[in-house]
């Protein structure tokens, strides 16, 4: 984090757990968050914590680390559609109706 020139106060994981993790990522996770044990930290993801646990090459890494997150954790879990595509243009005026061929 300092190399980055991030601010201690907070740091957030945008779109976690997407894919599966090599080994030195999930090393470098883990000590990521054992840093920042007792600071905030925030989380989105698109799967539940416990789809979380075999995108871990390594399970006692995995358990170790999913403890830090999830039990000392407040959880906003939100159910329904997407809203981003109440974010999309409604008449785009640059784009035609049909394919330009």
């Amino acid at each position: 984090m300092r190399a980055l020139e991030l601010p201690p106060e907070l740091f957030g994981l945008d779109d976690f757990a997407m894919r599966q993790l090599s080994a030195a990522q999930a090393d470098d996770l883990y000590e990521l968050v054992s840093e920042r044990q007792g600071r905030s930290l925030i989380i989105t993801s698109n799967r539940a914590p416990s789809d979380w646990y075999p995108l871990f090459p390594n399970p006692v890494v995995a358990e170790s680390l999913l403890d830090r997150l999830i039990n000392t954790s407040h959880q906003v879990i939100m159910n329904g559609p997407s809203y981003r595509p109440n974010k999309r243009p409604k008449n785009p005026t640059n784009k035609p109706d049909k394919p330009i061929t």
